[in-house]
């Protein structure tokens, strides 16, 4: 059976997600201790593992708390190390870990900053994505370029369609205001955002077929001729789009 998943609302729009299952509980990230702590405790639940996407604070800062309130252990991309809390295991891009008892995927997506991991369980069809792809958006550039995140991107967009983009922020509103801007004639966009607004859906989780059709930074092919880009390169329609994000 598929894992449970517990999203928590951390912060002011924060994300960490709790999952559940074979006798195990682990966490992706930790931007608040309360939270996270409350919904455990609320469960019933222990917490054996907590995973580390990035060394933003908003995602480590409650690392501390947490593992002296559980003893879980700590796992991230050894390669960030240095920026991140302590770690007692790698959870390196291309090798293996295991959640929960089920297989993981440690994908490399750097761009928003250089050490960031996505963690993809393809047995529960999730993705855990962090500050790469996000609902309906995509992180800044803050230390990668626009190749990186491309790169990032899509390997993110080559998992199956049906798997569950868990992000590390609800930044719906903003991202779905720049997506309208370039993609006014998307009927799905607009059908997504009138969701999230009418509380039926969560907008930092959507199915990556859900991404592809409204996300603009997974849209480039769609996106290209509105921009005056029909025979640019795809990561230059998608450095435009950022930018164009960025000066929203």
């Amino acid at each position: 059976m598929p894992l449970e998943l517990v999203p928590v609302r951390c912060l002011t729009d924060n994300f960490a997600w709790i999952l559940h299952g074979n006798g195990r509980t682990a966490l992706i990230d930790a931007p608040e201790a309360a939270p996270v702590l409350a919904e455990l405790a609320a469960r019933g639940w222990g917490l054996d593992l907590l995973v580390l996407t990035h060394h933003h604070p908003d995602h480590v800062q409650a690392t501390a708390e947490i593992v002296a309130a559980t003893g879980a252990r700590v796992a991230g991309n050894p390669a960030d190390a240095h920026r991140l809390p302590p770690l007692d295991l790698a959870a390196s891009p291309g090798a293996p870990l295991e959640i929960c008892g089920e297989h993981a995927e440690i994908i490399d997506v750097p761009g928003h900053t250089i050490g960031h991991i996505a963690i993809h369980l393809p047995q529960s069809a999730l993705a855990f994505t962090a500050d790469s792809l996000m609902g309906i958006g995509c992180g800044r550039l803050f230390e990668g370029t626009a190749e990186m995140m491309w790169g990032s991107l899509s390997r993110l967009d080559a998992l199956p369609a049906e798997t569950l983009i868990c992000s590390g922020h609800d930044y719906c509103r903003g991202n779905g205001a720049f997506a309208l801007s370039v993609d006014p004639g998307n009927d799905a966009l607009k059908q997504r955002l009138a969701d999230t607004v009418a509380g039926n859906q969560l907008c930092a989780a959507a199915t990556l077929a859900q991404e592809r059709a409204t996300n603009p930074f997974l849209r480039v092919t769609q996106l290209r001729q509105s921009l005056g880009m029909e025979n640019a390169e795809d990561v230059a329609v998608f450095a435009r789009l950022r930018q164009m994000k960025d000066d929203f």
